[in-house]
């Protein structure tokens, strides 16, 4: 059984995109871009074209914390795709 934190952003097999990142607004997110470079920050919003406002940003290259940002903006046709971050507790 999953926990119920990962169970709300798992949810239904058959959750559609647009359901999904509604859900997710808000929530730390990774995006990948085309590129490799990573992005990881709160998914603040994006549009029908997948251009995406991100706050408390990171920029990572090959898995190395290269920026802080505390804004981004990322144009769509750059993205690879958007996943969810589990948040560790300290």
């Amino acid at each position: 059984r999953l926990p119920s934190s990962m169970a709300d952003t798992i949810g239904p097999a058959k959750r559609s995109p647009t359901e999904f990142l509604k859900q997710v607004t808000g929530r730390p997110v990774v995006v990948k871009l085309n590129t490799g470079v990573d992005y990881r920050g709160v998914l603040a919003c994006l549009d029908g074209y997948m251009n995406i406002a991100m706050e408390q940003t990171e920029e990572y290259v090959n898995g190395q914390l290269k920026n802080k940002y505390g804004d981004a903006f990322i144009r769509g046709n750059n993205v690879l795709y958007i996943s969810t971050v589990s948040t560790k507790k300290r």
